[in-house]
């Protein structure tokens, strides 16, 4: 049984575009961003989870546009045989839509496989030419990179909160080093609570607040600073 074409569908203005030929193989690539932090004692850093890369989908398609236009040994309409009008059918995907200010969403399926993506690469090699110079058959490497956006990522990602910090309620006369003294061992962090709590005046601790008292090792937001 003969496998159905792939097809790229626009989702923007709905065009699909069949794929000539199916490729002979894809590759599916994932990663993650994972921060080290040294930690003075231990053997080896600790890791701790950044964010997750987008999955690429990467192929070759194969265009040919030199068997449409052959008739026995003899090649007729040579000049409507450029392959570059089936290139730029897959290349013009990269263009940005005006009603998006963007290039489009993209569905790439065949058979089981249904991948929501962005058309990132697109790496062409013309193979095959007529007398003329016209090219007649080409190969692109094409490069998809998944489409999320918030919406989708609340959909499919349950979040259960990461979040371990510990409350402190200040007393009177306790200072940011006090309580990095008595929570974490060390005086010296201090600066984890001030960081974490965005707090401008780090010596004026009014009795009645309430810290939070994050979990180590503590990457800053803002800056990507990990204490230890």
């Amino acid at each position: 049984m003969q496998l159905e074409k792939a097809i790229i569908t626009n989702t923007v203005t709905g065009q699909q575009i069949p794929v000539q030929f199916n490729p002979e193989e894809y590759t599916l690539n994932r990663d993650n961003n994972y921060a080290q932090a040294a930690v003075p004692g231990l053997s080896a850093p600790l890791l701790q989870f950044v964010n997750g890369n987008l999955q690429t989908l990467e192929m070759e398609l194969f265009l040919d546009s030199y068997e449409e236009h052959k008739i026995g040994s003899r090649v007729v309409n040579a000049a409507q045989s450029d392959v570059r009008d089936l290139v730029r059918q897959v290349t013009d995907l990269m263009n940005i839509q005006p009603s998006t200010h963007a290039p489009p969403v993209l569905l790439f399926t065949w058979g089981s496989l249904a991948f929501t993506c962005v058309l990132a690469k697109a790496m062409q090699r013309f193979v095959m030419f007529l007398a003329n110079g016209t090219p007649v058959r080409a190969r692109i490497n094409a490069s998809f990179s998944e489409y999320r956006n918030i919406d989708l990522e609340a959909k499919e990602v349950k979040r259960e909160t990461s979040d371990y910090s510990k409350r402190h309620l200040v007393i009177e006369g306790e200072t940011l080093s006090s309580i990095a003294g008595a929570e974490y061992g060390d005086p010296r962090l201090w600066r984890v609570i001030a960081v974490a709590n965005r707090l401008q005046r780090a010596r004026n601790l009014p009795a009645g607040s309430r810290l939070r008292l994050p979990n180590l090792p503590y990457r800053d937001p803002d800056t990507g600073k990990v204490y230890a």
